[in-house]
């Protein structure tokens, strides 16, 4: 039996789905354990492109089940909509939703949206589906769980206690708000939008436990990256939740999870989506962007883009406690000019800069030697051109964590393995 966690080193859009979906065959579970529907994994495979949001990777094995942990929150009529999407494809989805999970409502969404509104300037960039609400509601024990889906009573009970909590709040911050659906109309389109996946809404420890008995490979995933974790993060440019491996148990719903490999899902460059610092920005991105398809698979926002930060990125790959990497992306890089990687940071606080500190760090560059060729087709490390070699090399050297999977394009083959 082996427990796999997949994490990010960075700020999200490591390629982490593209990972899951690799190691997906020799799973029988693949666990989503935080986040929800403000971002998403690209998986592309045989069965088509795909862009999951609550789904976790490993959904395409039919011999895999997918578990949306309790540290989830849900959006309801969007997982069905993501759903449907991938059973058209010809995948016959096995699920397993935790009762224990948070639902994500458009209410939420609503209350994301005002808040970033009235910000104006200093808002946090959110994708404004309502993960923060949702969470907020949740610790403020408020929240609507996904359990209550099939107790109709208790879940109009606890609409009404929150609404009567909530929007009063709401109608006083945002005098401009407009919310008219009742509790009772609530419950109705809850009940109504989930019903194709009502049925599979359990205590998911149980299955898990299960699988843990018969020695089977457990493989879970998490939503964007280290430098986003709400307590390690660039707070208050973070997310919600804790992104980090030691939270993959809690959230998936074996508490006392003690996974034998973490994998940190780290980019061939930084990239980063929303508010705020990338230190390592380049000057002239545009091309760069368009050619590595570098959007944000919830929003279509353009990410800003820089060169590999090995600070930032040493610090994710310790707070994930990694004891490997995935490299990604390293085919963008074929043709770059200018290649070089962020060694330090001139400017005070460099031991851990948090934000506003962050803001005024600069990077301090080693220059690295570049490649022309085309390296989509390497199988092999030793295929590479010496300086895509190097490359790697030298971030493995600075992270002091081996670098066993290299990345050469989005197909489920493109992939070295050392």
């Amino acid at each position: 039996m082996s427990s796999i966690v997949v994490v990010g080193a960075n700020w999200g859009d490591e390629g982490k789905g593209r990972i899951v979906d690799y190691l997906a065959d020799q799973a029988s579970a693949s666990i989503r354990f935080q986040g929800g529907n403000n971002a998403g994994h690209t998986v592309v495979n045989d069965f088509g492109t795909f862009k999951l949001h609550q789904l976790p990777s490993g959904v395409f094995n039919p011999d895999c089940i997918a578990v949306l942990g309790p540290g989830m929150v849900i959006s309801p009529e969007k997982l069905s909509l993501e759903i449907e999407e991938v059973a058209t494809s010809g995948v016959e989805v096995k699920l397993c939703i935790s009762d224990r999970a948070t639902l994500c409502l458009p209410l939420h969404a609503l209350e994301d949206t005002l808040e970033e509104e009235r910000l104006g300037a200093g808002a946090y960039g959110s994708t404004r589906q309502g993960i923060a609400p949702a969470y907020g509601d949740r610790v403020m024990k408020k929240g609507i769980l996904v359990g209550w889906l099939n107790q109709p009573e208790v879940l109009l009970e606890r609409i009404q206690f929150m609404m009567d909590w909530k929007l009063p709040q709401l109608k006083a911050l945002y005098p401009s708000m407009e919310f008219t659906q009742t509790a009772e109309e609530m419950t109705e389109w809850l009940l109504e939008v989930s019903q194709p996946w009502r049925d599979s809404i359990c205590n998911v420890t149980e299955p898990l436990k299960a699988l843990q008995k018969e020695d089977k490979t457990l493989l879970f995933e998490a939503q964007l990256g280290a430098g986003r974790d709400l307590v390690y993060g660039e707070y208050p440019w973070t997310t919600s939740s804790n992104v980090t491996a030691a939270y993959a148990g809690i959230g998936s719903g074996l508490p006392a999870l003690h996974p034998e490999r973490v994998i940190a899902v780290a980019k061939s460059f930084s990239s980063s989506v929303g508010t705020g610092t990338l230190i390592t920005a380049m000057e002239d991105q545009d091309q760069f962007r368009e050619d590595a398809k570098e959007f944000g698979a919830t929003t279509g926002r353009p990410r800003d883009m820089g060169y590999f930060d090995a600070v930032a990125t040493r610090n994710g790959i310790e707070l994930q406690a990694a004891t490997e990497i995935a490299l990604t992306k390293i085919d963008c890089l074929s043709g770059m000019k200018d290649l070089k990687i962020c060694v330090a940071y001139n400017g005070d606080h460099t031991e851990n800069p948090i934000w506003p500190q962050t803001a005024s760090l600069t990077a301090v560059y080693e220059q690295m030697m570049g490649w022309e060729e085309d390296i989509t087709g390497c199988r092999k490390f030793e295929e590479l051109p010496e300086g895509a070699q190097q490359y790697v090399l030298r971030i493995e050297e600075l992270m002091g964590v081996p670098v066993k999977m290299v990345s050469v394009g989005p197909e489920r083959d493109q992939m070295i393995l050392r």
